[in-house]
């Protein structure tokens, strides 16, 4: 006889009765902006060890906004979706801005990481995107809608996708490096200070002390140097007449006498 004790009801969920759902994960709950994303290769790796072979996979995976912003990383799991859902996060972690104008890129590049070679050149507007691969997934996730591209080397597309954020990386408006190089960024830009240092300069303009020129074009000294110099040279010139006078005192004495 099966009692009701022995039996486990389940719920309608599936799940046993009493245990609490499963919480999201974070990025099931967390809806950010639309964003780009291409899984440009998913490859298969095995590790031998002692007891036989461990089978994973690797996903690399591109990530844009079209606007600008791009970056790609690798995702490693034991199953292919955990593989691509980790890479897309390290991929968003990893965004970095491009510059770009007008659509395409200001200037031609060439980049190389480890045996893959990538140059990018501008193009006019309703070329598109010439590439293909990895390269074309970075350049369509970085918003540049027009663009020719060439790849030498290996064709390993991680050093391929590598290479390419590698080249955007070092794109530059050519106005601002003019203006850089020439200081002209640094000629127009008020020079602004801390309160902090404007307290410090107050307090000592206020300790200095003032040598401004008078109207009358003398030099304007403290008052207390000015005192004992006065006094110095007063009992000087008391001393140089009381001297003389004595010995006229004395002549004028000594005519009477004789007289």
């Amino acid at each position: 006889m099966v009692t009701q004790s022995n039996t486990r009801e389940r719920s309608s969920d599936g799940d046993r009765r009493g245990r609490q759902r499963r919480r999201p994960r974070r990025d099931e709950a967390q809806e950010g902006p639309e964003l780009f994303e291409r899984a440009v290769k998913i490859r298969r790796v095995s590790k031998v060890v002692k007891g036989g072979r461990n089978l994973s996979f690797s996903a690399m995976m591109v990530v844009g906004d079209y606007n600008g912003r791009v970056g790609a990383a690798l995702g490693k799991a034991a199953s292919v979706p955990d593989a691509v859902r980790k890479g897309r996060q390290n991929a968003e972690r990893a965004m970095e801005p491009v510059t770009t104008l007008g659509g395409t890129i200001p200037h031609e590049v060439f980049a190389k990481y480890g045996s893959a070679k990538v140059l990018l050149l501008p193009a006019k507007p309703g070329t598109g995107v010439i590439a293909g691969g990895g390269v074309r997934a970075v350049i369509e996730a970085a918003g540049i809608q027009d663009v020719l591209s060439k790849t030498y080397g290996g064709s390993n597309p991680v050093n391929t996708v590598r290479a390419t954020l590698k080249a955007l990386s070092l794109l530059k408006d050519p106005q601002r490096e003019r203006a850089r190089r020439l200081g002209l960024d640094r000629i127009h830009t008020p020079e602004t200070t801390s309160e902090t240092e404007s307290a410090e300069v107050e307090t000592v303009e206020a300790t200095e002390v003032s040598t401004e020129v008078p109207e009358d074009g003398a030099p304007a000294v403290s008052s207390e140097p000015v005192a004992e110099q006065v006094s110095e040279s007063d009992s000087d010139e008391i001393v140089a007449t009381t001297e003389p006078v004595a010995d006229v005192a004395t002549s004028d004495n000594e005519n009477e006498q004789s007289s």
